[in-house]
This record gives structure tokens, C-alpha cells and sequence, in this order.
């Protein structure tokens, strides 16, 4: 039997572990958005499930929270087996852009996860330098259409097979420039911290 959930399923589960992770901190709204750069009405609002986060501000909150984008998705996600179908694996949508986030690996706290994206022409995602601080090393190959990735200062342009390798955190944006859906799979070994 199939697990998919609805996206309105998926946006309460993430706007439930984002409440439960601040409250875990014993953090006020008010010190989050200190500490995310995020207002205290947005953040209210993701919280309550009446927004959907972006994936530029879900990269602020994974770091003020001191998790990576992928850790705090695990812990969304939940514990598994050893085989997730494809059919199973967990998708978000980010609202603003379109881009679709699916998680490869069986959920379940391993070190390495494999994440597919699939970015629409035109869309452009901005993720702060805090949010791969906890990364030990990132890696993206392109399966189909170009992605160009600007990172530690560099602009690079991958097209498909292409392989880039994340240098220390750095203020990255990932846009897809080309005519067509980008899709590339990231390869995440994570550090110690949050897991």
C-alpha cells in the first residue's frame, strides 16, 4: 500500500516539525525570526499551515536551527526500512517556483542521502551559506536539461552528467536558465550535529 500524502498532508507535517523544532529550543516566534531573518507574521503563519515556505526560507530556518535543508526533511519524513518505492518516496513543492524536492533514501537518520530535483525553466533558488554548515559534502549531477549554480563566488554551468562538488558554505543560488525541467540528483553526507 502506496504512502503518499496529500501536498496539504505534507505542508502540516512540515509546518508541525518547524513548530516543534523552535519549541524544542524553548524559542519565541520573536527570537526565530531574530535568529532566521524570517518575520514573526510569516513565521506564524508557516507554523499554523495557513503558508507554505519556500525553499529559500526553508534554507533560512534549517539554519537558524543549525540543521541542514536535508536533516530537517528527515526529520519530517520520519523512520523506514531499508527500500523506499519510488511510488513511497516523500515529494514537497516549493510554492514560489515550482521546484519538486523528492527524498531517494529510506528515511532514517543514515549520513548520506540522495535528493532529485526537478527545477522548471526559469526558477531560481537562493540558499544561505548557513544552511550547509552541518554538510560535510554536497555533490550534483545533472540528468537532464542545465543548471547553473553560483557558488563561493564561482558560476558554473552544468549540463547533463555533469558533476559538481559544493566548496566550503558559501551563499549559493541554483537556476535553471534553459528552455526545459532541470532534474539532477544531490548526494548529502551529513556531519554529526543534529543527527
Amino acid at each position: 500500500m502506496s504512502t503518499i500524502i496529500s501536498p496539504e498532508k505534507a505542508d502540516a507535517n512540515l509546518a508541525a516539525r518547524l513548530r516543534h523544532e523552535r519549541e524544542a529550543r524553548h524559542w519565541t516566534l520573536g527570537v526565530l525570526a531574530e535568529r532566521s531573518g524570517i518575520s514573526r507574521a510569516m513565521l506564524s503563519k508557516i507554523e499554523r499551515g495557513e503558508a507554505s515556505p519556500t525553499a529559500a526560507l526553508l534554507g533560512r530556518l534549517s539554519a537558524a536551527f543549525g540543521l541542514s535543508m536535508s536533516q530537517l526533511f528527515a526529520r519530517v519524513e520520519g523512520s523506514g526500512g531499508r527500500l523506499v518505492r519510488a511510488a513511497d518516496q516523500p515529494i514537497w513543492r516549493d510554492p514560489a517556483t515550482g521546484f519538486v524536492r523528492r527524498s531517494l533514501s529510506p528515511p532514517g537518520g543514515a549520513p548520506v542521502e540522495l535528493v532529485w530535483g526537478d527545477m522548471p525553466p526559469g526558477a531560481a533558488i537562493a540558499y544561505p551559506a548557513e544552511s550547509y554548515r552541518f554538510l560535510l559534502d554536497q555533490q550534483i549531477v545533472v540528468i537532464e536539461g542545465t543548471l547553473t549554480v553560483m557558488h563561493g563566488g564561482e558560476t558554473y554551468r552544468l549540463d547533463p552528467g555533469d558533476c559538481i562538488r559544493y566548496g566550503p558554505p558559501s551563499d549559493t543560488v541554483m537556476r535553471n536558465d534553459g528552455p526545459v525541467a532541470c532534474r539532477y540528483v544531490v548526494s548529502v553526507l551529513r556531519g554529526a550535529a543534529g543527527l
